[in-house]
C-alpha cells in the first residue's frame, strides 16, 4: 500500500509539473506574438496618428480672420486663434494630436523592437524602412508644433520633445525632453536610414509610407534644414513624370460638388501619397468657425491679382452662410457607428498627410535655393498652367522680372536661418504664397511661418490687434497639462 501511495505521488508531482511548464510557457494573455512578417505589418497600420493637426495648425496662420459673427464663437477656436493654451483635449486639439503621435511612435517601436529580436532578417527591411519612417515623422510634426523652429544657431539649447527610441515597459515611464538639435539628428538618422528599405509593396499602398511618400516626407525635412540638394535627390523621379502626378483642380469643377469633395483625400487621386483616417470632427468645423477663412477677405487670398499671371483661380471657395465664411471643399466625414441602433459612433476624416503637390513645390524652392532660375520658371509654369483659367504659356510665361515685379523684397520679412540674395527672396515669397493657397485649411501653412519666421496679425472684433511676432515664444505651443504634470518641462512664456 505504501509502495502504491509512493508510486501515486510520484505520478501526480510529474503530472502537475508537466502542467505547469505548459502553463508557463504559455502567453498569459491573447497579445499578438510579433514573429511572422504579416503581424509586423499588421502592427505597423497603427504607425500613423489617427489624429487632426489640421484646424489648430490653419486657425493660427494669416489664412484666418474673424468673421464677426459672434453666434459661431466657441472656446477651442478662439484659443487657437489668439495661439492661446488650450483646454479642450478632445480630438482636432494639440493634446489629442500629441497623444496620437506618441500611440503611433509607440507602434512604430513595437514593429522594430520585434524585427531586431528576429535578427534583422532581409525579408523585414520593408516592415523597418516603413516603421523608421513613421517614427520619424510623428517627432518631427511634434516638434514642429511643440517647439520654436528650426535654426542651427540655436538648436543646441532650444527645447525640443522627448525622442523615444525604444519600446515602453514600465506602466509609467519618465521622458525628458530633446533638444532640438538633438531632436533633428534622430529624424535625419530614421529617415535616411528607412529610405534604404521602404517600398510600395503594401495591399494599400497610399495608406502607408510607400517610397513617393517617403520622398515627399523627406523634402519637407530637408526644405526645413535647408539642404537643398538632398530635395531635389528626393523629388528628382517626380520632376521627370510630373504630367498628371499634380492635382487636377479642373476634374474637381467637371463633377457637382459631393463628389469633387470625396476625391480630395481619395487613394485614386495621383498626388495624394499617404493618406490617413483621422478621429476628427474637421470636415463640420473647417466652415464654420468664426475664425476662419471669410467672404470679406475672399479677395486677400484668392482674388485675380494675388498669382503671378493674374487670372482667376481653378480653386472653388464656397459658403453655407452668404459668404460670411468661405471653404475649399476638401473633407468628408465618414461616420462610424458603433451602434447602429442608438445613433452612436465616432466621426473620422479623411487627411491627405504628403502630396506629390508638396513635393513638386519643394523642388521649386530647391531649384531656386541651388541658383537654377530658369529651371525653376520652367517648374513654374507647368504649375501655374493647372491652377488658374485660361493660362497661355505665350503671354503668362513666367520670368525673373515677373516674381520681383509682384514679390519685392520688404526688409526683414522672411528671415529663414539662411540668408537669401534679393532674387532668392522674391521667388521664395512667391512659393509661399502658392503653397499658403493650394494647402488652404491644411494647416502646412503654419510650418511656413515659422521657418521664414514671419510675423501674423490677428484681428478681432472691437479689439486690439494681436501680433504673434517673428520670433514669438507662442510659435511653440504649449504642451499638455497632462505632460507637463509628469514633470517634463513647460514650453516659456
Amino acid at each position: 500500500m505504501r509502495k502504491l501511495n509512493i508510486t501515486l505521488s510520484l505520478l501526480l508531482t510529474l503530472v502537475l509539473s508537466s502542467s505547469c511548464d505548459d502553463f508557463l510557457s504559455e502567453i498569459p494573455d491573447n497579445r499578438t506574438q510579433l514573429n511572422t512578417p504579416e503581424k509586423i505589418s499588421e502592427i505597423l497600420v497603427n504607425a500613423y496618428p489617427q489624429a487632426n493637426y489640421m484646424e489648430f495648425a490653419e486657425t493660427m496662420t494669416d489664412n484666418v480672420f474673424d468673421s464677426g459673427d459672434l453666434t459661431l464663437t466657441t472656446i477651442k477656436n478662439t484659443q487657437n486663434y489668439n495661439w492661446e493654451m488650450q483646454d479642450d483635449i478632445q480630438r482636432d486639439t494639440p493634446s489629442f494630436y500629441w497623444d496620437a503621435c506618441y500611440n503611433a511612435i509607440a507602434h512604430a517601436n513595437q514593429a522594430l523592437d520585434a524585427i531586431k529580436k528576429l535578427g534583422n532578417p532581409s525579408n523585414l527591411n520593408p516592415q523597418k524602412g516603413e516603421a523608421l519612417i513613421a517614427r520619424a515623422y510623428s517627432h518631427f510634426m511634434l516638434v514642429s508644433f511643440f517647439s520654436q523652429r528650426y535654426n542651427p544657431a540655436t538648436a543646441k539649447t532650444d527645447l525640443g520633445i522627448p525622442y523615444v527610441l525604444e519600446p515602453e515597459d514600465v506602466l509609467i515611464k519618465k521622458y525628458t525632453r530633446n533638444t532640438v538639435e538633438e531632436v533633428f539628428n534622430y529624424i535625419k538618422a530614421d529617415l535616411e536610414e528607412g529610405l534604404k528599405y521602404v517600398n510600395s509593396n503594401y495591399k494599400l499602398p497610399k495608406f502607408h509610407f510607400n517610397k513617393a511618400a517617403a520622398n515627399a516626407f523627406a523634402s519637407r525635412f530637408y526644405a526645413i534644414t535647408g539642404e537643398w540638394n538632398k530635395v531635389l535627390e528626393v523629388s528628382n523621379e517626380l520632376s521627370a513624370n510630373k504630367i498628371d502626378q499634380l492635382r487636377n483642380y479642373q476634374s474637381y469643377l467637371d463633377v457637382d460638388f459631393n463628389t469633387g469633395t470625396r476625391k480630395y483625400s481619395q487613394e485614386s487621386e495621383n498626388t495624394n501619397l499617404l493618406i490617413v483616417s483621422a478621429s476628427s470632427i474637421y470636415s463640420r468645423s473647417f466652415y464654420s468657425n468664426r475664425f476662419q477663412l471669410t467672404g470679406a477677405n475672399r479677395d486677400e487670398l484668392f482674388g485675380v491679382s494675388t498669382n503671378l499671371v493674374n487670372k482667376e483661380y481653378l480653386y472653388r471657395p464656397l459658403s453655407y452662410n452668404g459668404q460670411i465664411t468661405i471653404f475649399v471643399p476638401k473633407f468628408t466625414e465618414y461616420f462610424k457607428y458603433t451602434n447602429a441602433n442608438a445613433g452612436i459612433g465616432l466621426p473620422f476624416t479623411g487627411l491627405v498627410l504628403l502630396s506629390n503637390d508638396e513635393l513638386y513645390l519643394n523642388r521649386i524652392e530647391a531649384l531656386i535655393m541651388t541658383n537654377q532660375i530658369d529651371l525653376a520658371n520652367k517648374e513654374l509654369d507647368y504649375f501655374m498652367s493647372i491652377r488658374v483659367k485660361n493660362y497661355n504659356i505665350a503671354t503668362d510665361k513666367i520670368t525673373e522680372a515677373k516674381v520681383i515685379a509682384k514679390y519685392p523684397v520688404i526688409t526683414d520679412e522672411y528671415t529663414p536661418f539662411y540668408s537669401l540674395t534679393p532674387v532668392q527672396a522674391s521667388y521664395i515669397k512667391a512659393i509661399a504664397e502658392i503653397r499658403r493657397r493650394e494647402f488652404i485649411h491644411e494647416g502646412l501653412r503654419w510650418l511656413d511661418i515659422k521657418r521664414f519666421a514671419l510675423k501674423v496679425t490677428h484681428q478681432s472684433y472691437n479689439q486690439a490687434d494681436n501680433i504673434l511676432t517673428k520670433d514669438d515664444k507662442r510659435k511653440a505651443i504649449q504642451i499638455p497639462l497632462h505632460v507637463s504634470n509628469t514633470g517634463i518641462e513647460k514650453n516659456p512664456r
